[in-house]
């Protein structure tokens, strides 16, 4: 289905919050034409061009209008789910206050939100209320550490400090081992140089075998990957960045997901999400 394209800068006639209800209205109305399934979820295309369209918006009616039938209950649902997804239950505020705070800070990050730079709206704002929980999370349990008895404390660690760092340890080290399989998936596709493929290949080998290994300083590691690989250290330092980018995009989906795409669907590295 062809949409037309929401772009940022204004016509003579119509600002961009404008511009969005029209081209939300088209998508409406060939969707009804084409008979379109109703979609799951809650967070969709139409969601991020308002979200944009907001950003941009000089009209302060306008921005309320789009926020209150577009992006409030979308935000509302998000920290829902995350909240409980990760358990988020150390506060001493009912829950309907505590989602509310999230929102409310998300709308206070949303201008900071750049569709240029890659993430998704839902990717984006997904990980500001994530990091914002954890942070109060945390804040509120050593609080509670102060002013609650020992055996108190020993009932609500079981439902926030141990529940909440026991699944953040299985999360990363189930991440870890999926990170590994997609590097052995894709080592030849992703690097073409036999070097950089031993340096990679050496990189992903050392997380393998992460459980035993004694010594994490960096110059130990690189030592370490330099011997694997028979290499100079100038072509490890150049591989490790662009793992590292790699790195980055994967813990984001897996973050948002729980899951990694581990093979390789596309034929130019420039279409691929983690390339």
């Amino acid at each position: 289905m062809t949409q037309p394209q929401l772009q940022p800068q204004t016509s003579a006639s119509l600002s961009p919050v404008q511009e969005f209800y029209v081209w939300h209205g088209e998508f409406e109305k060939e969707r009804k034409a084409t008979k379109a399934k109703k979609r799951r979820g809650y967070f969709h295309e139409e969601n991020e061009r308002a979200i944009i369209a907001y950003n941009i918006e000089p009209d302060y009616n306008l921005r309320n209008r789009v926020y209150s039938q577009h992006i409030h209950k979308p935000f509302m649902k998000l920290t829902e789910n995350i909240i409980h997804t990760f358990k988020f239950y150390c506060f001493d505020d009912p829950y309907v206050d505590v989602q509310a705070e999230v929102v409310a800070y998300l709308i206070e990050k949303i201008d900071k939100f750049d569709p240029t730079k890659g993430s998704k709206a839902y990717s984006y704002f997904s990980i500001v209320a994530k990091n914002y929980l954890i942070y109060n999370n945390n804040e509120n349990y050593k609080k509670m550490k102060q002013r609650t008895t020992v055996d108190s404390i020993d009932i609500n660690r079981n439902i926030t400090n141990e529940i909440v760092r026991e699944d953040i340890k299985e999360a990363r080290k189930d991440f870890t081992d999926l990170m590994v399989e997609y590097w052995d998936n894709n080592l030849n596709v992703l690097f073409t140089r036999k070097k950089d493929i031993r340096v990679a290949a050496a990189i992903a080998e050392l997380f393998r075998r992460r459980e035993n290994i004694e010594i994490y300083n960096k110059k130990a590691l690189y030592i370490m990957i330099r011997e694997m690989a028979n290499v100079k250290t100038q072509y490890i330092t150049k591989v490790v960045n662009q793992m590292r980018r790699i790195y980055r995009e994967m813990w984001e989906e897996y973050q948002i997901t729980g899951r990694l795409d581990n093979t390789f669907t596309s034929s130019s590295k420039q279409n691929y999400k983690y390339f």
